[in-house]
């Protein structure tokens, strides 16, 4: 019998111990024991046992008040996270609770050490880099997470310490599971004060790896941050399936450098086809790889999470590295086809759809739905700016949206929704008419092209004539399109013109 194999025996055994007689024994009956995951016990409901695809009834018989003590008598005591264990074992015991606090219902996950698990990115841990690891529950993390820490410690001789929250990594009791190898373990005594002993473990141990499962809160990645800062080598989870989860987590972006809106000039703007508020990577990432755990012995691997998330926000496609072991043993290495998720919500933030000039060179109605705005605000700023514009009832059928920021925050569900629609949205500073002027003169600003500034420049030129300021214009080249628009102009102010020039140089003149 291998190493594998007897210790997930003797661990499997300790959880069934902690049954009710009649239970045990009816889960030692059924088929392919090795593959059970958890024993679910409801009051009143009748038990069952979870496997990967099927579940089992135990017993017709419902769980009573006595089954459920019976099981909390065999077990650690529960935390601030409902959660308990069995002394030198990974297996977690989680409760139900009435609005009284009383026990009413438990889940009796089996934990497992699995031996080799790490080997898909071994080369990745080795590197000494900071490494975060995402996934669905159940997936593996904190398998994988566990197995990094022993590898660490036992292989490579490196000085780890596990944060062990919810001593689901190292397990129940003061002594820790053998699963972590010579890794040291430090409990958390609430789940609030993660992010404490986080900075206790840096400050006081002198680690050169860290080992954290499930960072979920701001202070928790303010710690991972501070941290990272000192050159320690970070190995965690956190919450969220892939990276274009965490970039639009509020509180959990920073782990991967944070993004923040910045302000460009109007030339830089112009030069990069944006509008002025465009969306930029804060900080360097507290990690500097991101491995997304799909399936068993199958992820998706970004290198450089820093590259990797200024691509997003620029609106190009990134793909990762793929890596899946086949029925073989043999690993196959890959890349996923590229993914713009992040980068077309940025895009449809940035890129409005304006309608065009019209073929007499007026422009067509911009259709606008305010949010928390005045419309009257709306449309005495659109008259002011010279700009049709057509208040709508629903965001869907706008060509943008115009909001204040703390509305644009809160992600209600109609901005959500014009979001997933592709309808640009547009922030005011305030719902004063200067500031609605501003966010609609910034969604003309950008969608000004060659059309709109050709055109432009022969009415200024029209009115310089008209006036007899000059008697001949001569206007910039352009093509043969836009030649025809500044015709159309000068003949409705009852003007000449005339093209002159060869192509790719010939312009209009304009004359009385």
């Amino acid at each position: 019998m291998t190493r594998d194999q007897l210790a997930a025996t003797d661990d499997l055994d300790a959880i069934l111990r902690a049954l009710p007689p009649e239970l045990m024994q009816r889960v030692r009956a059924l088929e392919s024991l090795e593959g059970i995951l958890e024993v679910v016990m409801d009051l009143g409901r009748t038990p069952e046992a979870r496997f990967a695809g099927r579940e089992e009834i135990l017993s017709h018989r419902e769980v009573t008040a006595e089954d459920i003590a019976y099981v909390i008598s065999r077990i650690g005591q529960f935390g601030g996270d409902n959660r308990a264990g069995i002394e030198r074992t990974l297996h977690r015991i989680s409760a139900l609770r009435n609005r009284a606090g009383k026990v009413v219902g438990l889940t009796l996950r089996v934990g497992r050490a699995v031996y080799g698990t790490m080997e898909i990115i071994r080369d990745v841990v080795e590197s000494g880099k900071s490494i975060l690891l995402l996934g669905r529950p159940g997936v593996g993390k904190t398998t994988l997470l566990r197995e990094v820490a022993r590898v660490l410690a036992d292989e490579l001789g490196k000085r780890v310490v596990v944060v062990d929250t919810s001593n689901e990594i190292a397990g129940d009791g003061d002594i820790p599971h053998p699963g972590i190898g010579r890794a040291r373990r430090m409990q958390v005594a609430t789940p609030s004060l993660q992010h404490a002993v986080m900075i206790e473990a840096v400050e006081n141990h002198m680690p050169e790896v860290v080992v954290i499962d499930e960072i979920g809160t701001e202070q928790e990645a303010a710690a991972a941050r501070t941290i990272a800062e000192r050159g320690v080598q970070l190995i965690a989870t956190a919450h969220g399936n892939t990276l274009e989860n965490l970039m639009l987590n509020p509180t959990l972006s920073d782990l991967v450098g944070g993004i923040q809106t910045v302000t460009l000039s109007d030339e830089e703007a112009r030069r990069r086809g944006t509008q002025k508020s465009v969306l930029e990577r804060k900080a360097p990432p507290t990690f500097q790889v991101l491995v997304e755990i799909q399936a068993y012995q199958r992820v998706a691997i970004y290198h450089d999470v820093g590259q990797t998330v200024d691509a997003v926000l620029l609106g190009m496609p990134v793909a990762p590295e793929t890596r899946e072991r086949d029925p073989s043993g043999e690993m196959v290495v890959g890349s996923r086809t590229p993914t713009r998720a992040v980068s077309e919500a940025v895009e449809r933030r940035s890129t409005p759809r304006i309608p065009p000039m019209n073929g007499n060179g007026a422009r067509e109605t911009l259709k606008v739905y305010p949010f928390g705005l005045s419309w009257n605000r709306v449309e005495d700023a659109a008259r002011g700016l010279g700009l049709p514009v057509a208040i709508v009832r629903e965001p869907e059928d706008a060509d943008v949206v115009i909001t204040l920021k703390n509305y644009y925050r809160r992600k209600t569900p109609r901005l959500r929704n014009a979001e997933s629609e592709g309808v640009p949205i547009y922030i005011a500073r305030s719902n004063s008419a200067t500031q609605i002027a501003s966010a609609l003169a910034s969604v003309l600003e950008l969608r000004r092209g060659p059309e709109d500034k050709a055109l432009e420049e022969a009415r200024d030129a029209i009115e310089q004539v008209t006036s007899g300021g000059s008697g001949e214009i001569e206007l910039a080249p352009q093509n043969a399109y836009v030649r025809k628009l500044q015709h159309e102009l000068v003949e409705r102010a009852n003007l000449s013109s005339r093209s002159t020039g060869h192509e790719p140089f010939r312009r209009v003149q304009i004359y009385k």
